[in-house]
Parts: structure tokens; C-alpha cells; sequence
């Protein structure tokens, strides 16, 4: 990485134990990429440091911009936020990695040749989430708000006298996430997901929230973009279901999304899917309810017993309940850190991938239960921004395992900012050779990405991806103001709204 000290010295951002906000550092640096060249962390879970090869792809991009942006008759920023900027990223990321995206010649001076090279998907994102408003939670946990959001307001991206300004949490609410997910990607229809406190007062993101944001959005576009989840906590026993039995009767849940990490009862650490005397009696109501999606997060655990993030206490759910869908959130990825070795072997020999592997390796014993799904929010961001080859490679051992009609697409923003970048690194995304030979695994032909970007998530949800879905008008801030504040819109600002390591002094 280029010496920041040298680039902007009096815009030097901050460092909190050893983390420093992706938008600061990205502001002092003057380098809003289009793809993320380091991992971003909601602190949901470590992020690993800057690794060589990302540095490498950083420099690669900033080059080759320079460059592009002067034939073209536009500074370098600008340059990159267009489709050909977008477009060079992943040729720069081909140079350092090996040849794991395609990219035409022509893509990255002619937007029309990025155009046509663009195969039109269906998109659906079943993990999303923006932060409630304080008028909507109070209570909402203060340490988890300043660790999860942390960034600036936009307009400072774009103005320097702006810089100084203090973290605005306002970029984290409904606004700038329908201006990130769909004014600033292809996506069509989202989950909306909570964000769990340590109690129901603390929560971050309430399923009431959730159920104001989908009516909200579904009625300014008078069509359906958004479904939305309740929230269960099985350790509660009897108040969970109770808690179960309100979302079901005022929110019209369309699924349930729980964190087994999680414990809100008093002395509980976590809970397992599999306990017949805890978790059951929730998926007993909510067979009994018609609820049919169990979604649980599972991998990249928080801080604490990793034991309950594991996602082996899925399978005996599954078994139990075969008429219930049950959706593995991140696929149980442990953790980048763990996994990276095995792609810089280049998985000659035969690598496992903690937790991903574990899992796929029982449904291959059990190809009997087909009510499991593996969900990529974040994993899929995290690999194929570090290790394309890892991405490949996970996605390879996934679809055999579980088929390719068993993945769904998900992206975890708005803590990745706009998800516009995973749809470009999915949509051009090859199989190696390499695996492709070793392991005997297919292509990711278009009609298997066509399945895991959205038909198997309409599938599950019951949704029709070929209704009319309206655009969102230019003036939904307008239509928003009686229940939000209004904020400003810009142009794409290349944003991750998450955390990373700092490699940088502070």
C-alpha cells in the first residue's frame, strides 16, 4: 500500500483497537475502488489484515485507472465509478490472481461493450439490513450501533471541506440502503433481516421496523421488492414463543431469522437447532403457522464459544421437520483467516474449509434430505475480494454438494455498501481449469448462476420472478419524509460501511 501519510495527512482517520472504518481509510487514501480491496467486517466477526495480494490488486487498479481515466478525458475518481472502472477492477484482479473473471478487451473504455456483455439475471437478496431509526429503537444497543455503522455521511466523499465532519449513523438508515440496493445494483427483491440486541428492547433492528420498511418500499414502487423476517430466540422458551405468536399475527412474517450465538435467557451462552426441548416447540409453531423459512446464522461467529455458530445442529432439524426449509446464513463459513491457506496451496492437496466443509461433507452421506440451503452473504464477499480462487473453490464444493438449485444469493449489505460489486464478481466469476480438472466440477454456466442469483430464492419464498416490479421513483425521499428524515443522494460513491484491520499507524 502507498505511504498515507503522504496522500492526505490532515484527513488521517482514527483507529479503535486496532479497527479503523473502510470509509474513512478509503477517504484519506483518495481511493474509492469499486470492489473492496481489503475485508469488511460489520464486527460481526474479525476481518483478517490487508493480505499481499489484495495490496497488490489496489496498486494494480490505481495504476491502470490513472491511465484509463486520462485517454478518456476524466480524473481517476470519476473514471471509477463508472461500468468500465468496475470492469478494469476485475482485470486488475485477474493479473494478481490468475484468470477467475472474464473481462473483454473492449469492456474497459466502451460502457455499451459492458452493456452487452452483461447477461440480464433475476436478483434476489435474501440478506439485507439498514439500523432502525432512535425514534424506532430507543433502547437499541449503543455499543453494537457504533461498532456496526461507523461511517460518514456521503456528501463528504464527494467535498473535502466535508471530511471532518463526525461519523453520521444516518447512512445506515432506510434512505441510503434504497439508494444502495436499488438505485445502485440490479437487485430486484431483498430480504430484510433483523439485527439482534442482547433482548428485545435492544435490538438493533426490530421486526417492526422491518415490516414499516417493506410496506414503505413495496407501496413507493407498487410492487413487491421486499419480504421480511421475524425474529426467534428458541433459549426463551415460552416467551419466545409468545414473541413468535405477535410478529405472526401483526408483522405477516415471511420467514424466521435466528443468531444461535445469540442467548437471551439468563445464564444461557447459545442454543442448537437440534434441541428437541429448547428450539422444537419454535419450529413446531411455526410449521403449525405455515412458515415454511428457518434462517439461522451460522459461521463467522461472534465473539465468544464458537461452538454454537457451527452448522451441524442443522441436520438433525432438518431431518426432523422435512417440510420446513432450513437456510444456512453465510454457509457456515468459519473464517477467512482459516480458509486462505488452502488457496495459496492452489488446493493440490485435499483441503478442508472449517465448518463449509463439515456440512457438505454429511449432505453427500445424506443426499436423501433436501431442505437445507447455503446462503453466501458475506462469504462470498469476504473470498472473492481476497482469494477468487477460494470463492471458486467453496462455490464448486457447495454446488456438488448441495446442488446448484440449493444456493441462494446473498450479500449482507449495506455493510459491503452497495452490492452492485458481488453481482459483477458473481456474474463474471469462471470455474478454474484447475478445479475444474482436479475435482470434476461444471462450469458456472449462466444457467447456474440464473438459479442461485434468484430463481431458487423465489422458489423457497414462493415469489414470481416475472412480475412487474416498478422501478423506485427519484422522489422516494419525498415519500419517505413522514416517517424518515431526508438525506441527500449522490452518484455510486464506491462505500463499504464496515470495519477493517488497520495496517496503518494512527
Amino acid at each position: 500500500m502507498a505511504n498515507p501519510k503522504t496522500l492526505a495527512p490532515s484527513s488521517k482517520p482514527q483507529v479503535h483497537n486496532g479497527w479503523i472504518r473502510k470509509s474513512d481509510l478509503d477517504a484519506w487514501l483518495d481511493r474509492h475502488l469499486p470492489v473492496p480491496t481489503q475485508v469488511v467486517s460489520n464486527e460481526e466477526y474479525t476481518p483478517i489484515p490487508q493480505t499481499p495480494q489484495q495490496r497488490l490488486v489496489e496498486q494494480e487498479i490505481v495504476a491502470r485507472a490513472e491511465r484509463q481515466a486520462h485517454r478518456l478525458g476524466m480524473d481517476r475518481r470519476h473514471f471509477l465509478r463508472t461500468s468500465c472502472g468496475m470492469a478494469l477492477a476485475f482485470a486488475a484482479m485477474n493479473t494478481v490472481f490468475g484468470r477467475c473473471f472474464r473481462v473483454e478487451a473492449e469492456e474497459l473504455f466502451d460502457p455499451a461493450a459492458v452493456a452487452e456483455n452483461k447477461a440480464r439475471f433475476f436478483i434476489f437478496d435474501v440478506q439485507t439490513h439498514h439500523v432502525a431509526m432512535p425514534n424506532q429503537a430507543p433502547q437499541a444497543d449503543e455499543s453494537f450501533l457504533k461498532a456496526v455503522v461507523g461511517m460518514r455521511d456521503l456528501a463528504r466523499t464527494m467535498n473535502p471541506a466535508l471530511k471532518q465532519r463526525e461519523p453520521r449513523i444516518e447512512d445506515a438508515y432506510i434512505e441510503n440502503y434504497i439508494k444502495e440496493i436499488f438505485l445502485d445494483s440490479d437487485t430486484d427483491v431483498v430480504a430484510l433481516s433483523a439485527l439482534p440486541g442482547s433482548s428485545e428492547e435492544t435490538d438493533v433492528l426490530t421486526p417492526e421496523v422491518i415490516y414499516k420498511s417493506r410496506t414503505w418500499i413495496n407501496e413507493l414502487t407498487s410492487s413487491p421488492r421486499v419480504i421480511s423476517h421475524g425474529y426467534f430466540s428458541p433459549d426463551l422458551g415460552q416467551q419466545n414463543l409468545e414473541y413468535m405468536h405477535a410478529q405472526t399475527e401483526k408483522l405477516k412474517i415471511d420467514a424466521w431469522k435466528g443468531y444461535s450465538g445469540v442467548a437471551r435467557a439468563q445464564g444461557k451462552e447459545g442454543w442448537r437447532l437440534d434441541d428437541d426441548k429448547l428450539a422444537y416447540p419454535a419450529l413446531e409453531y411455526s410449521r403449525k403457522k405455515g412458515i415454511k423459512n428457518i434462517c439461522v446464522h451460522k459461521g463467522l461467529p461472534f465473539p465468544g464459544d464458537v461452538k454454537w455458530w457451527s452448522p451441524m445442529d442443522v441436520t438433525g432439524a432438518a431431518k426432523d421437520f422435512p417440510d420446513l426449509n432450513f437456510l444456512i446464513y453465510h454457509s457456515g463459513f468459519k473464517s477467512l483467516e482459516d480458509s486462505l491457506p488452502a488457496a495459496e496451496n492452489e488446493f493440490k492437496t485435499t483441503s478442508h474449509i472449517p465448518w463449509v466443509s463439515d456440512i457438505c461433507g454429511w449432505k453427500k452421506k445424506n443426499p436423501q434430505v433436501n431442505n437445507i440451503y447455503m446462503e453466501m452473504g458475506s462469504t462470498f464477499g469476504m473470498m472473492v475480494s481476497s482469494s477468487p480462487l477460494l470463492a471458486a473453490y467453496v462455490m464448486g464444493m457447495i454446488i456438488d454438494a448441495f446442488g446448484a438449485d440449493h444456493v441462494l444469493w446473498g450479500t449482507d449489505s449495506i455493510w459491503w455498501g452497495s452490492p452492485q460489486w458481488q453481482i459483477d464478481a458473481f456474474r463474471r466469476l469462471q470455474m478454474p481449469d484447475q478445479l475444474i480438472k482436479r475435482f470434476g466440477w461444471k462450469p458456472l454456466t449462466d444457467d447456474v448462476k440464473r438459479q442461485i442469483f434468484g430463481l431458487n430464492a423465489a422458489r423457497v419464498y414462493g415469489i414470481d420472478p416475472e412480475a412487474k416490479r416498478n422501478p423506485m421513483p427519484s422522489d422516494y425521499i419525498e415519500k419517505l419524509r413522514r416517517m424518515y428524515k431526508q438525506s441527500g443522494m449522490v452518484a455510486p460513491s464506491n462505500t463499504q460501511y464496515g470495519w477493517v484491520r488497520a495496517d496503518v499507524e494512527a
